[in-house]
């Protein structure tokens, strides 16, 4: 389904950019163009970034043990 007319941007398009690491509408504008134009898909570009998962903790990289006579 197209979310920014625009641009003809697909929720599709943006579900990919989110899973690139997409996380606030400024991503997705600098990205695809989203909400340059009208901005009347703003609200449905929102909407999809806040139906993605949050970030995991596993991509901040390992953790650092102490050693044990710390």
């Amino acid at each position: 389904m197209y979310v920014c007319i625009c641009n003809g941007v697909t929720d599709t398009e943006i579900r990919a950019a989110i899973g690139r690491g997409a996380r606030r509408l400024e991503d997705l504008s600098h990205e695809l163009g989203v909400a340059t134009g009208c901005g009347s898909c703003a609200c449905a570009a929102n909407e999809l970034l806040s139906e993605a998962p949050a970030p995991s903790a596993s991509h901040a990289g390992p953790r650092q043990s102490l050693p044990a006579d710390a």
